[in-house]
């Protein structure tokens, strides 16, 4: 069998790896072997908090409509259930948006809704 020579393969993995890594404090920016570890970590982590981002925001347009209905004189889980009883589907996000941005027209969303 042939000999396979890697070195160039190699050089352009372990450069990639190190650009990636680019950013970080000593040794985990220069040398391959911790940059791996490294890279592998904040990707493990990146993942999970594109996930987590995700329930962060919903937390944070709840607490927004929340607070909205409150001044409406009822809450949320009773502006929700109303809006799927008179089958409104509105997302959360777009709530919160018009919560903060006009808050005559989310009166007036809640009124008609409970009536």
């Amino acid at each position: 069998m042939t000999r396979v020579k890697r070195g160039s393969v190699a050089r352009k993995r372990r450069k990639t790896i190190l650009r990636i890594t680019s950013g970080f404090r000593g040794a985990h920016s220069r040398l391959f072997r911790t940059a791996n570890q490294q890279q592998m970590k904040v990707s493990a982590s990146a993942y999970l908090e594109r996930k987590n981002r995700k329930r962060e925001f919903r937390r944070l347009w709840i607490a927004r409509i929340n607070a909205a209905t409150r001044e409406n004189v009822t809450n949320y889980n009773n502006m929700i259930n109303h809006l799927y009883r008179n089958q409104v589907y509105s997302n959360r996000k777009t709530l919160a948006q018009i919560a903060i941005s006009d808050t005559s027209c989310f009166s007036r969303i809640v009124q008609m809704i409970s009536i």
